[in-house]
């Protein structure tokens, strides 16, 4: 379906944060997504994944995640150099201000009429992977879509060291991961301690693991897969569509 793009500030501990936000043109009442970008922002490739899935009937909105450290609508270019200031960036946010990020993005969700308040999930990229895991400790989040999720077990996250891995007895709602292979981000010791942690606590989930690098659904480098992309999305899809029945 069509959609329509805009963007709205939210006010988080005294720091204005822009939300991209992505909404079907068709009047209704649809399910909102807490949408986390990767370090580089919401550049190019991360808002055409938002709009995409916005077509599917979803109330898409990704936060600028680094607000605290760079101007309103800075977009990291995808080098050495960006690479470089997006760690960084990283690096000088508290887990505790992402973990409040998220907080006013799903009251944000819940304030809008076109928002079913009762569906809400959480969907990231890298980092942002790593943000949806922990969106899913909010008992509002029902879903969480986390594709290749960078340090979830060392606590690599932010300033300080993220306690993700401790607290997955803290998720009520349903978790899809997406895996690389070739992703030297998240390798095979971390990937089944997720999947091990992840049946202690009981949590509902499924895990694809596709032949591909990190990053492999951002369309605009080398590491991109078509391929991959469209089978991660085949299992997206209905995974939200079950827990939403949409």
């Amino acid at each position: 379906m069509q959609i329509t793009k805009r963007n709205v500030d939210l006010r988080v501990d005294d720091s204005l944060m822009r939300v991209y936000v992505a909404t079907p043109k068709p009047p209704g009442v649809y399910p909102g997504i807490v949408f986390h970008s990767d370090i580089y922002q919401l550049g190019g490739p991360i808002i055409r994944l938002a709009n995409y899935l916005a077509g599917y009937g979803y109330v898409v909105a990704a936060p600028e995640i680094f607000h605290r450290t760079e101007p309103i609508g800075l977009v990291i270019e995808p080098d050495d150099l960006g690479r470089m200031r997006g760690n960084d960036n990283a690096r000088l946010t508290a887990v505790a201000e992402y973990d409040a990020d998220t907080r006013a993005v799903i009251e944000y969700l819940k304030a809008e009429s076109f928002v079913a308040d009762d569906q809400i999930g959480a969907m990231g990229f890298c980092i942002g992977g790593h943000l949806a895991f922990r969106a899913a400790f909010e008992k509002d989040i029902k879903a969480a879509v986390c594709c290749y999720p960078t340090g979830v077990p060392s606590g690599k996250l932010g300033k300080g060291v993220a306690d993700t891995i401790k607290r997955f007895d803290e998720i009520s709602g349903e978790i899809l991961i997406i895996f690389g292979s070739l992703d030297p981000h998240t390798p095979e010791n971390d990937r089944q301690t997720v999947k091990q942690t992840l049946e202690q606590a009981g949590v509902k989930h499924e895990i694809f693991l596709y032949e591909a690098e990190h990053t492999f659904m951002r369309d605009d480098g080398y590491r991109y897969d078509s391929a991959a992309t469209t089978s991660a999305w085949s299992e997206i899809l209905p995974f939200l569509n079950r827990v939403f029945g949409s």
